[in-house]
């Protein structure tokens, strides 16, 4: 079967990779990949926004199956269109990529199904914005509500850092038609954890857990990025567990009640505080990091299980995983997640024996291999223990080799 991967990151390389190993398959199509995409797919020049040219492509290929990477198509309406022409996509459609399209709307659904999450309120204006601060107590967290290009988020900690904030949303419009409405919440306390789960009809089934290193300097510090760390698992305490399956359980009946149809991936971001999870936010799509530390420890056909997710015929024991702990270290550009620079030439690569390099933001001129974004290269080791993944990762880690190269050293750690 002919497959097509929408996207251009370090998630799309983890998906290819996993898919290429599925017997079912003869040929990966990718739009538009990245130079590590490049040596065992075929890299088309086809925007993953491009709705239009993707149909016309999918129907021209006669390709069998689509996966979705990005969440741009997928609160676009692609699964919508791609289902209109009769062909098989993986994600969910327009009407439940309003989960990540809108946080007023993810905000709303886990209120009305007593799901918990943080106490917030949301606001279309900067005065009436504005004069609800006195409402919480501080640090607190003012999110756009639309994509912003998953940089809508701020930690505020104190007043005058919380109005600079709303005027930079609604004033300034630095996130444009994105920040027409801002959602303020209390900050939550805890471990965050994130926890992708396969969605096949409104029926949840979690994949393994991971822990994401969002912040950018050793200790947690710094500003929050894209993610430049991940392990898997992150072991949950029994009672951890057991609050997270109950609210996998009333996701499950809110799905129902507002009559939707979710098929494709739902992750979760969850804060954890003495065993009580509370929800953070909906994505609809593949985490990314996450992705690339989970596909290494799945030993399932990742085409099989997408197939029986988009046939309804999906069982708990047909994901199947290994034993081994994963270990992502991604290596960035130095000054992400603010001013970097790009096309610095990258060194080192055929020097990597024992781990796994997904190519986050990279191109290809005159046979080099250039870098191309914030977050480059993700390195990712399995071992036995935690310990040994981190040591495989990091001896890695250090035979690449690019102008301004940065990564954190205590990925693993914490």
């Amino acid at each position: 079967m002919k497959v097509l991967i929408i996207g251009n990151g370090g998630r799309e390389h983890a998906l290819a990779w996993k898919v290429s190993k599925s017997k079912k398959v003869d040929k990966i199509f990718m739009a538009k990949g990245n130079a590590g995409t490049e040596s065992f797919c075929t890299n088309i020049d086809i925007d993953p926004t491009d709705i239009k040219a993707l149909v016309y492509f999918s129907k021209k290929e006669k390709i069998d199956l689509t996966i979705v990477g990005p969440e741009d198509p997928l609160c676009m309406g692609i699964v919508d269109e791609f289902e209109k022409n009769n062909l098989k996509i993986f994600g969910p459609n327009k009407e439940c990529a309003k989960f990540e399209k809108s946080k007023k709307f993810t905000k709303n659904f886990l209120e009305k199904y007593d799901i918990p999450t943080a106490k917030y309120n949301s606001f279309d204006n900067f005065d009436q914005a504005k004069n609800s601060l006195k409402e919480f107590s501080y640090p607190l967290v003012i999110k756009a509500d639309g994509l912003c290009l998953g940089k809508g988020v701020i930690i505020c900690e104190n007043e005058k850092k919380a109005i600079e904030t709303l005027d930079d949303i609604f004033i300034k419009k630095i996130f444009g038609d994105e920040g027409k409405t801002v959602v303020i919440e209390e900050f939550l306390k805890g471990e965050e954890a994130s926890l992708l789960c396969l969605v096949s009809n409104n029926k949840l089934f979690p994949l393994e857990t991971c822990k994401d290193h969002k912040q950018i300097y050793e200790g947690n510090k710094g500003p929050n990025t894209g993610g430049v760390g991940t392990y898997s698992p992150s072991k949950f305490s029994k009672k951890t567990e057991e609050n997270i399956g109950k609210i996998l359980r009333q996701i499950e009946k809110g799905l129902d009640d507002s009559k939707l149809s979710y098929n494709g991936i739902l992750f979760i971001g969850f804060m954890i505080e003495d065993d009580l999870p509370k929800v953070l936010e909906f994505n609809v799509r593949f985490g990314d990091p996450e992705t690339e530390t989970l596909m290494p420890r799945l030993k399932s056909d990742l085409v099989e299980i997408i197939e029986k997710t988009l046939d309804k015929t999906l069982k708990k024991e047909d994901v199947k995983w290994s034993d081994d702990y994963s270990l992502s270290v991604i290596l960035v550009s130095e000054g992400y997640p603010l001013k970097y620079e790009k096309e610095k030439e990258i060194d080192g690569l055929d020097q990597v024996k024992n781990s796994v390099i997904f190519h986050n933001g990279t191109k290809k001129s005159d046979g080099k291999i250039l870098t191309n974004g914030g977050r480059v290269l993700t390195i990712n080791a399995k071992g036995k223990t935690l310990d040994e993944a981190r040591r495989i990762c990091y001896k890695d880690c250090e035979k690449i080799k690019y102008e301004n190269i940065y990564y954190r050293k205590d990925i693993g750690l914490n």
